[in-house]
């Protein structure tokens, strides 16, 4: 007949730990530090590298109105 008990309990302890696997490879925190490439030259905030034009050229409207955005960010000179 088989499939007693004691291979419940183990079908379950290999699910839990294969979950526990998975679940193990922590947050996307550390790899969204690393992405954080572009910086403000003036203000040095940095923003993630999939950050548009758009968006640098707002923040330096908006926080550093007297200086150029190309000051801000000179990778946008390309």
């Amino acid at each position: 007949m088989g499939g007693g008990n004691g291979q419940k309990a183990k079908m379950a302890r290999e699910r839990n730990l294969e979950k526990q696997k998975n679940a193990g490879k922590g947050s996307q925190l550390e790899t969204n530090k690393k992405a954080m490439s572009i910086q403000c030259k003036v203000c040095m905030q940095t923003f993630i590298c999939t950050t548009s034009e758009v968006k640098c050229r707002e923040h330096a409207e908006a926080k550093h109105p007297k200086s150029d955005v190309l000051v801000c960010f000179p990778h946008l000179n390309k």
